[in-house]
């Protein structure tokens, strides 16, 4: 005998049901774009990181160049998608989210600071800590500003 009220819950349940597996169809190529372009952000790191590897006690400077890079990259990319051509729906997670969140590595970032705080190099994890983001934020500015001021043409 079913209970009063059972038609409604059950109802609502199928529905509830009904919405997450409709939003994992949904969201299930974004999720794939973000894991793909994150593996082949983080690889393009890892190469860098290899090939201009940091001394013990050195200062950070590929970790550097990944992270002001990546964030001009980012600058561009956002000016050429948003304002200059719009994409293909997965264009943004894959490229910004995914290659360039995957290859910038703030993590890494915060890292080294401690490391180089705790090996009694001060002077050193205080210039790395405040000259990265404030090269990260004028790179991004900067390479947005060249990006419409290059691709995009103003009427006179």
């Amino acid at each position: 005998m079913p209970t009063p009220g059972s038609d409604v819950s059950d109802g609502l349940e199928l529905f509830v049901r009904h919405r997450r597996s409709r939003a994992v169809r949904e969201q299930a190529p974004v999720v794939a774009a973000v894991a793909v372009g994150g593996a082949i952000g983080a690889c393009a790191r890892y190469g860098i990181e290899l090939a201009w590897p940091t001394p013990s006690g050195g200062f950070p400077w590929a970790t550097m160049l990944v992270n002001v890079s990546g964030c001009a990259l980012m600058g561009a990319l956002m000016v050429a998608i948003t304002e200059l051509w719009v994409g293909h729906r997965l264009l943004r997670p894959l490229l910004g989210t995914g290659v360039l969140g995957g290859y910038t590595t703030f993590s890494t970032f915060a890292g080294d600071v401690d490391s180089l705080a705790a090996a009694g190099h001060l002077a050193r994890a205080l210039v790395y800590l405040l000259t990265t983001p404030v090269l990260a934020l004028l790179t991004t500015w900067t390479a947005a500003a060249l990006t419409r001021g290059l691709l995009i043409r103003r009427p006179s």
